[in-house]
């Protein structure tokens, strides 16, 4: 009979388990794909952060919630997060500018700046709703260049470079390639959005373009953050997705996942989109321009 090993056997993607070790993404996973020292620090950066946010989604209800506006909420995990991010990022990167949501705005050198999400679907996080994110992108002199997007749950780490392609890394999988959809009719397509909440935004008007996204496609879906919206864009897996009223940080990361993947993005006029844009388009490259013929009624 064989003997037991004398130390725990890594599953696959994982360091052994051991009594007092917790589980914190895959930072031991060897990437089958070039990565550069920049998107190295953002993984990194994103792991040490989700230890935290695993613990405290695990006991959701015991957080301290604090209301920052109409059914937008700040948790403690938010911003213990953040402060996460930026030590890892900056310390990594002192020269680097970084914004983050829970209001970090550091200048740096005006060339290169970290844009941070910590905690992408935060009322998703403190319903106990297993959807959210840690979104970081890397911004070099106005444009988005790597890109990497976490969810610490399901494990799955999308991550992009400008010109190097997207990919994907899961417990199951070590750096899959990232293609947008194929899908050319909009009746077999599934597209995603984000519905304005109380307080904020136009409801008639929303209601209005998502009358018309209902009755040209297959399904609509609203998980409630950005940044994997977005993820799963480049994935294939949604066809499409339109939000409006979005933050740098909600779309820093994921836009570059679409480009990478082949998709392409704008806002709803169809121009081309920035971080400054008040409304996002992220589709295939052969539904992009039904889409917004969809959303514009045409």
């Amino acid at each position: 009979m064989a003997q037991p090993p004398e130390r725990p056997v890594a599953r696959v993607g994982r360091a052994p388990l051991v009594m007092g070790r917790e589980r914190s993404g895959p930072p031991e996973r060897r990437s089958l794909a070039p990565r550069s020292a920049n998107i190295t620090v953002m993984i990194r950066a994103a792991f040490a952060a989700a230890k935290a946010l695993k613990r405290d989604f695990g006991e959701v209800e015991h957080l301290q919630v604090s209301e920052k506006g109409p059914a937008d909420f700040v948790t403690r995990a938010d911003k213990r997060a953040e402060q996460t991010l930026r030590e890892a990022l900056m310390q990594a990167r002192p020269d680097f500018g970084f914004l983050g949501e829970e209001g970090t705005d550091i200048k740096g050198d005006g060339r290169s700046r970290w844009i941070v999400d910590p905690l992408d679907g935060t009322n998703n996080f403190i319903h106990g709703v297993p959807h959210f994110a840690i979104s970081i992108g890397l911004e070099r002199e106005g444009e988005m260049v790597a890109g990497v997007v976490y969810q610490p749950i399901s494990d799955e780490l999308f991550w992009a470079e400008k010109g190097n392609g997207a990919f994907v890394d899961t417990p199951h999988a070590r750096s899959r390639r990232l293609r947008v959809s194929g899908r050319k009719d909009p009746a077999r397509a599934l597209i995603a959005t984000g519905i304005p909440h109380m307080g904020k935004g136009d409801h008639p008007a929303y209601l209005r373009v998502l009358e018309r996204a209902m009755a040209r496609c297959a399904g609509v879906r609203r998980w409630g953050a950005a940044a994997l919206d977005l993820a799963f864009v480049a994935a294939g897996r949604y066809d499409s997705y339109f939000e409006y009223g979005l933050q740098p940080w909600d779309v820093a990361a994921g836009i570059l996942l679409v480009r990478e993947a082949g998709g392409y993005v704008s806002d709803v006029a169809g121009a081309a989109h920035t971080l400054a844009s008040d409304s996002i388009v992220a589709s295939s490259a052969a539904l992009h321009a039904t889409a917004l013929d969809i959303l514009n009624g045409r």
